[in-house]
């Protein structure tokens, strides 16, 4: 790789006096670089699209920040002991670290990282059954109806949803056929009757072809995307006045917590959440701890 060293300038403005780089020059050789890696993750890592999107963004604030398309071990070093001590998250670390590692393999020049502890997580705040029943409530128009009752009934994750298209939908045998989910693969999930109800009831009033995407915007008939989606499930539960932090996700695990208060095993919850390990899937367990009590007091044998 050919050396490219930049001396950026450095401003301040009132509106935002964060640290400024702007260096004009930097701009294209960075994207042409980046460019490069794109086609280097693709091809010879097999690396899906959002995987390359993420580490494309992460690299060029690396690059930027040091100044520099190729950085030596030391700088890299130095880069990620900065991210350690920002108090990011641990995926945000470890997408950081892969990134990095990522790149320099790229440049010829392979580092490679220890990982930090995985936290055993919990998830926290989970909508309860009435919760979900009265968001739906909230919803104005069918269309609203359809996108909340899709996220609630089945768990797919927000760019699932964006990217189904109508033929996508077995209304017949109440399915959802998920082709390309989150790591590129597929999975064919389970929804109510109740919420099939719901679809058939939006595509006569938004009536569309089987290739079709399932949800567009109205106006253009653009295909919707996460933030849009964010944006509505935001502004639909402002109506409600529930005090929770609702975002599209969370829907995704209402539905498995409820599953399992429900007596739903865990084999059913990976298979519909289409998690790779049975161990993502546990999370709920340790998040449910009256499922656990509930569950020994019916087999505990009896000694007295």
């Amino acid at each position: 790789m050919t050396q490219v060293a930049v001396s950026p300038k450095v401003s301040f403005s009132q509106s935002n006096p964060t640290l400024t780089l702007v260096n004009p020059d930097f701009i294209s050789p960075l994207k042409e670089r980046m460019e490069a890696f794109s086609g280097h993750l693709m091809v010879m890592k097999g690396c899906g699209k959002g995987t390359i999107n993420n580490y494309r963004k992460l690299v060029s604030l690396m690059l930027r920040d040091l100044g520099t398309l190729d950085p030596s071990h030391a700088q890299v070093q130095q880069r990620v002991a900065k991210v350690y001590g920002q108090g990011y998250s641990y995926y945000h670390l470890t997408n950081v670290i892969r990134a990095a590692e990522a790149y320099m393999t790229f440049l010829g020049n392979p580092i490679k990282f220890g990982r930090p502890k995985k936290p055993k997580v919990i998830v926290k705040d989970a909508l309860t059954e009435a919760e979900v029943s009265v968001i739906i409530a909230a919803c104005r128009g069918i269309r609203e109806k359809a996108m909340i009752a899709l996220l609630a009934y089945t768990g797919l994750r927000n760019q699932e949803l964006c990217d189904l298209r109508v033929r996508d939908i077995d209304m017949g045998h109440n399915l959802v056929h998920v082709l390309n989910g989150k790591g590129s693969k597929g999975r064919t999930v389970c929804m109510s009757g109740d919420c099939t109800q719901v679809l058939l009831q939006y595509l006569s009033i938004f009536p569309r072809t089987a290739d079709d995407y399932l949800f567009t915007t109205i106006r253009q008939r653009a295909k919707y995307s996460t933030w849009a989606l964010r944006r509505l499930v935001k502004r639909i539960v402002a109506r409600t006045g529930c005090k929770k932090r609702v975002h599209p996700h969370l829907f995704r695990h209402s539905l498995a917590s409820n599953m399992l208060a429900r007596g739903a095993n865990l084999l059913t919850i990976k298979e519909q959440l289409g998690h790779a390990f049975i161990e993502t899937t546990m999370i709920y367990i340790r998040s449910r701890p009256q499922r656990v009590q509930s569950e020994y007091q019916m087999f505990t044998p009896s000694y007295i």
